[in-house]
């Protein structure tokens, strides 16, 4: 697990323990779950996001939509060096230097721009390299500040980017270099018991061509059948909500596991928020 998902396991683990206590994990699930509730609750969040003060901040931020770090464009010479970046056993020869740069431009092929605080080299690579001392690994020998484009919620942006230089490769690495923006305030508060045993949307991990279809990752316990998300759809939003089917009753260990899901939309996401109902926030990007 590379760096970035270390911090966003840890900044998720406690949520979604606090929704397996408040399911029951288990010790009579299957009695708190009620999905007129957790309707009820996707409905009161889409209802609140209009106009809010957390709408008009998430219209004029920068949200990535894709992954941070790209692989080269001319492609991997090999299969072992495609594992080696699936696995992020990448390593750097020498030193990588420092930079002065603080603040680069986000821009939108609308004309709006956005100024962000750009990450130093050295932070950029160790948020996609992590060493391993066996099987096949990639090798960083150089860095240089340039440019990429990536999917955010706002559309396609240009941003800048580091681009480090891969052993035997004739194009680079590329490391989105500027920050996201803080994720905004939700306009309610968080669920509690009335939720009806709803869980939390992790993240969210694709979205198909079309935009019909969203794939996301959500939590469930030791002792039931995985997720289960819904959607319920606005014109400004689309609110996802969480539960877990086959669920037992009975002792269960506190084990926190997570499931992909697809959920069908039927109208493309287009530049619709993805809310969480049970947070009421905007469902993270992430692998």
């Amino acid at each position: 697990m590379n760096t970035q998902a270390k911090r966003l396991t840890g900044l998720l683990l406690a949520p979604l323990l606090g929704a397996c206590l408040l399911a029951g994990c288990g010790d009579g699930l299957t009695s708190s779950q009620s999905p007129q509730r957790q309707e009820k609750r996707a409905r009161e969040v889409a209802d609140a996001w209009p106009g809010s003060a957390a709408a008009a901040a998430w219209s004029k931020g920068y949200y990535p939509m894709a992954d941070a770090t790209q692989p080269p464009e001319s492609g991997w010479h090999s299969d072992a060096d495609k594992r080696a970046y699936e696995a992020r056993t990448i390593v750097r020869r020498g030193k990588l230097p420092t930079t002065a740069i603080a603040q680069g431009t986000v821009k939108w092929k609308s004309g709006s721009a956005l100024s962000r605080p750009v990450m130093d080299p050295n932070w950029a690579y160790q948020s996609f390299a992590q060493f391993r001392d066996k099987g096949p690994r990639l090798t960083v020998t150089g860095v240089k500040l340039g440019g990429t484009t990536i999917s955010t919620t706002r559309g396609t942006a240009t941003v800048p980017a580091w681009l480090f230089t891969l052993d035997g490769y004739d194009t680079p690495l590329k490391q989105v270099a500027v920050t996201p923006s803080k994720p905004p305030e939700p306009p309610i508060g968080r669920a509690h018991g009335s939720a009806g045993g709803l869980w939390q949307v992790a993240r969210l991990t694709g979205t198909s061509a079309d935009g019909r279809s969203l794939t996301v990752r959500s939590g469930h316990g030791a002792c039931d059948d995985g997720p289960v998300v819904k959607v319920l759809e606005t014109n400004e939003s689309v609110v996802l909500y969480a539960s877990v089917k086959g669920a037992r009753s009975g002792p269960c260990s506190a084990e926190m596991l997570e499931d992909k899901v697809k959920v069908e939309l039927r109208q493309p996401l287009a530049h619709r928020v993805v809310l969480d109902a049970l947070t009421a926030q905007p469902v993270p990007y992430g692998t």
